[in-house]
């Protein structure tokens, strides 16, 4: 039997229910529209805010500004989840404080604004320097929020979809981060190293690919000498907690990695088993700072620093040597699927960026032809 419906939006059909929720000062009704997929759902939705009102929880969401929802939405709803991660809150926090509080987009009314205000929005912020980078970061968040609304009923269709980043092609791929090292700087670094004091670390992320929350995070307890195997299941972060809008302080955190695919076991190669073994201290963190504390990123950004003047390779990301495992394991001929468990991305097309970056595999590749 077919569903019952009665109004149609988008392309989408729905069953609409309208309902008085209140009157004016001048005696005016109040309405307020339910949608869903049968009449049954639509009337579900309305009874439901009916008994909110009953027990004082509703409110009118249709007269609410896009800055008041971002506001509830992140201190009443996302801090409070134990589904988000402090970092991930921060980052969202400091996108909404930093790109949206105080614009003409934040004083309009959450459930009228449109895909083209938003597109407009973004071109404004691309015109006035910000990268498109940033701007995708900023669709992210947006697109997380209105999907929220929809939950909640206020919107049907999220403004956020079909939206065009502004910018060149070139900053839309965004692979101008994406530094592999030379087997020349890749020497002159490991000769440079040699008995330094923070060599271990410096090491481990060439020899093993792990991102430098993960390294930071490591204890002794993660490392199976016997067996030659990291575990990899945590990271370090040192971010803000948040008690509420306007109170928030610094804290180290050890929290669970970027996704479920980052939890992965890391062989130990012959020469990082040899500088782990003969470490005296293998209790607690693996990597601490003089006062025996967990070692933080800032040292290891001014070690970073020292290493490639001193090696006279220009200033770059410590995420680089990341990229160069990656790229020598191709290198070496190991098939995609393995170097991509061994990173731990979450899906094996974010491993192809490193075959075509790199260009002494393309050299490789072309030379090997033979008719």
């Amino acid at each position: 039997m077919a569903v019952k419906t009665n109004y149609e939006k988008n392309g989408k059909k729905y069953y609409r229910k309208v309902i008085t929720i209140g009157h004016t000062s001048d005696g005016k009704a109040i309405k307020k529209e339910f949608y869903g997929k049968s009449e049954k759902e639509a009337t579900i939705k309305s009874e439901e805010f009916l008994n909110d009102i009953k027990r004082g929880l509703s409110i009118n969401y249709d007269k609410i500004y896009l800055d008041e929802y971002l506001k509830f939405w992140l201190f009443d709803v996302l801090l409070v989840s134990n589904r988000i991660k402090p970092s991930t809150f921060q980052r969202y926090e400091g996108i909404y404080r930093n790109y949206l509080k105080d614009t003409v987009l934040a004083c309009s009314k959450a459930s009228d604004i449109t895909s083209a205000q938003i597109q407009k929005f973004y071109n404004d912020l691309y015109k006035k320097g910000k990268r498109t980078t940033q701007i995708k970061e900023l669709n992210k968040v947006l697109k997380v929020f209105f999907n929220y609304l929809i939950r909640e009923d206020i919107i049907l269709k999220n403004p956020c979809c079909n939206i065009e980043i502004p910018g060149k092609k070139e900053e839309i791929d965004n692979k101008n981060d994406l530094y592999i090292l030379s087997h020349d700087e890749v020497k002159k670094i490991l000769l440079y190293l040699k008995g330094n004091k923070y060599e271990l670390i410096f090491k481990m992320a060439l020899f093993t690919g792990m991102r430098q929350g993960e390294l930071l995070a490591l204890t002794w307890d993660d490392i199976d000498l016997k067996n030659k195997i990291i575990h990899v299941f945590k990271t370090f972060k040192r971010v803000y907690e948040y008690e509420n809008e306007t109170t928030k302080k610094l804290v180290n955190k050890i929290q669970t990695v970027k996704s479920k695919n980052s939890v992965r076991d890391i062989p130990i190669s012959n020469e990082l088993y040899s500088l782990l073994d003969i470490q005296s201290d293998k209790q607690g963190f693996v990597f601490k700072d003089d006062l025996g504390e967990i070692l933080s990123a800032k040292i290891v950004y001014y070690e970073w620093l020292k290493i490639l003047d001193s090696c006279n390779i220009k200033h770059i990301k410590f995420h680089a040597l990341r990229h160069t495992f990656a790229s020598n394991l191709l290198e070496n001929k190991v098939d995609i699927k393995t170097v991509s468990d061994l990173l731990g991305h979450s899906d094996i097309t974010i491993t192809q960026i490193y075959l075509h970056s790199n260009t002494d595999l393309k050299n490789k590749a072309i030379d090997s032809i033979n008719f």
